[in-house]
């Protein structure tokens, strides 16, 4: 199953007891197969909109992926978009229900 974190901030606003909880564009995707291409990696994000960035973590001695890597969106809302669909599915390039 592969899961898919992104760091926040909590921002203050005027007073402290508001609050405005701003997301990163750049998520952290876990539990990924070793077998997974860049390409691969990158299509799988860029239904949800531009991707800048999609980086996987290699084994430099094995040439494979460790099994996580990171991608980045232009936006905050396409970040999301992606945790909300991508969040506990599995997949090598297809959406699977977990």
């Amino acid at each position: 199953m592969m899961r898919i974190s992104a760091r926040f901030q909590c921002l203050t606003v005027l007073k402290p007891r508001f609050l405005t909880v701003r997301y990163s564009t750049e998520l952290f995707v876990s539990r990924l197969s070793f077998y997974t291409k860049r390409d691969e990696f990158k299509k799988m994000f860029s239904q949800f909109g531009n991707v800048k960035e999609a980086r996987l973590i290699m084994d430099s001695k094995t040439g494979r992926t460790k099994g996580y890597g990171f991608v980045t969106f232009e936006t905050e809302a396409e970040a999301q978009n992606a945790i909300k669909v991508f969040h506990g599915k599995f997949g090598r390039g297809q959406i699977s229900e977990s």
